[in-house]
């Protein structure tokens, strides 16, 4: 396996996800900044998440920003369970990684076709 690879004056691109992250910045713009696909951008996002949770949460969370919990069903979670075993993260992470893609890259629309026609 590769080690790190620098980038944008951080150790890894890990490291730049994270603190890119922390600035505020979006998915789409952090994939600009790195110049690799948002879908990795996720994926860096949710290894760090998932290999020491602590970091991230401070690094995506400065200045104590609200936290919302939101009900999903048994069912939802079992169909999105496959997902998440397949990037190694759990259920939740992913969840919470498809809100932030659908929010930064302005997908509801897209996704839900329940919007009159205007």
């Amino acid at each position: 396996m590769a080690g790190a690879i620098p980038c944008l004056g951080y150790p890894s691109r890990t490291a730049a996800v994270l603190a890119l992250r922390g600035e505020g910045l979006s998915t789409r713009d952090i994939a600009t900044r790195i110049g690799i696909d948002a879908k990795q951008v996720a994926a860096l996002w949710g290894s760090a998440a998932h290999t020491d949770r602590e970091p991230r949460r401070r690094s995506r969370d400065p200045g104590n920003i609200p936290r919302h919990r939101v009900g999903i069903d048994a069912t939802s979670i079992g169909r999105l369970r496959h997902h998440a075993n397949r990037r190694g993260i759990p259920v939740d992470l992913l969840i919470e990684q498809i809100v932030m893609v659908v929010a930064d890259d302005n997908l509801v629309d897209a996704l839900l076709d329940d919007a009159p026609d205007t």
